[in-house]
């Protein structure tokens, strides 16, 4: 009796690890099932999808002009640079630059700069886009909260700034535009 006992004993012990794995395998989809609404929430809405690339058409900027457009809910810069703010980007020795980047480097062609827009030091939007604007002591970006500067190349010159302005992913997609992230 105790061989027929003991056999009975293995085959509850069974069953009941079964069970225990049935139960575990159901309760598991079913958490996940419950989860995966608002796991799927966290994903970005088409809107926002929508605004992962921005296309700007460069023809109507006129040499010497910068304009500013949105991408990603931050501003980017995007300036016709003139053939001396090109030289004097270029002029300048790297080991006088706080975060040393040559101009090459921060460009695709000389004569478009992109970049964005946010100060490295604490998030402002630097001043220079608009004629009317103060330049800061290098004829770029100045921005007036902390008083940083930037050159034409979007490079910090002087001040609190740690970084130079920061380059965005773009493309060229034509002659005369490009798609920005």
């Amino acid at each position: 009796m105790t061989a027929a006992h003991g056999h009975g004993g293995d085959a509850g012990a069974t069953r009941r690890d079964f069970l225990s794995l049935t139960a575990t395998a159901v309760a598991g989809v079913g958490a996940a099932a419950f989860a995966w609404p608002f796991i799927a929430s966290m994903n970005p809405s088409a809107s926002v999808l929508a605004l992962a690339s921005t296309e700007v058409d460069l023809a109507p900027i006129a040499e010497g002009q910068a304009i500013t457009v949105m991408w990603r809910g931050k501003p980017v810069f995007v300036r016709h640079r003139t053939a001396a703010e090109i030289e004097a980007a270029r002029q300048v020795p790297l080991g006088a630059l706080p975060d040393p980047q040559p101009d090459e480097a921060r460009v695709q062609r000389p004569q478009w700069l992109v970049m964005v827009g946010v100060c490295t030091h604490l998030g402002c939007v630097p001043l220079g886009q608009r004629p009317t604007d103060p330049k800061g002591d290098y004829g770029g970006w100045f921005c007036p909260c902390h008083g940083s500067h930037y050159d034409t190349s979007g490079r910090i010159r002087r001040g609190p700034a740690p970084a130079n302005l920061a380059i965005p992913p773009y493309e060229f997609t034509s002659d005369t535009a490009i798609r920005i992230g």
